[in-house]
């Protein structure tokens, strides 16, 4: 059940009122896992792609600690934002290439809030054909509430959301609600149906439910030769 979407009236007022506070006190749900990627970088980091990687903030991290760093999104934009941002690396490339039309081998492949938008078990494929031995996947993803489990993690992350809006920005903004600058679709598979996708692609992968309505998904590729 997708408690964003009940629509008995309880519930609908505490939702507009949660949606009205979480709005005085945003933060990015998705730049909040930047710190869990950089504390999981591979031991190699000649090449890392950002897949998706909107305005750029996590591609300037990565630069810092990469020979280069790729960041990819098909929305023009975005890919702007991204240049400007990172205008100050000499090893940054923004492009709008497609998993299908990059070349490896690469460290690390990342994806935020990105792998809903493709076909999971393609998507993973390419990845796993991208990275060389030793290399990592790691993303933080959405999928579709389908189970008491996944409703139980929704309500945590509505319950915390506020929480951690307030400590993370405790001056109210004002001006009511910004919408996203990046496309937004709901997730189609549930939790336990991408998990099954990602497992039978990337074998030994670890994929946990996250609050912010997040999970995340990380993967070393394996050395033939260990």
């Amino acid at each position: 059940m997708d408690i964003r979407r009940v629509e008995h009236p309880v519930v609908r007022r505490a939702a507009e009122g949660l949606h009205n506070f979480n709005s005085r006190h945003p933060w990015s749900h998705n730049d909040h896992f930047h710190g869990w990627i950089l504390a999981n970088l591979p031991l190699h980091r000649g090449t890392a792609i950002d897949i998706g990687c909107g305005q750029g903030e996590l591609v300037a991290r990565l630069a810092a600690r990469f020979a280069h760093t790729h960041g990819t999104d098909l929305d023009a934009g975005m890919r702007r934002e991204t240049a400007r941002r990172c205008s100050g690396f000499t090893n940054v490339t923004v492009d709008d290439k497609q998993l299908t039309e990059l070349e490896g081998p690469v460290d690390l492949i990342t994806m935020i809030a990105v792998l809903h938008h493709l076909d999971a078990e393609q998507a993973l494929s390419e990845v796993k054909r991208l990275l060389r031995p030793g290399g990592r996947f790691l993303a933080v993803g959405l999928a579709a509430p389908a189970s008491v489990r996944d409703t139980a993690w929704d309500l945590a992350s509505a319950v915390t959301n506020p929480l951690i809006g307030l400590i993370k920005h405790p001056r109210p903004v004002p001006g009511g609600p910004v919408p996203p600058p990046f496309p937004v679709r709901d997730p189609q598979l549930s939790f336990d149906e991408l998990q099954a996708v990602v497992r039978d692609v990337m074998p030994g992968a670890e994929m946990r439910r996250r609050l912010a309505f997040r999970h995340t998904i990380s993967w070393m590729k394996p050395d033939p030769e260990s």
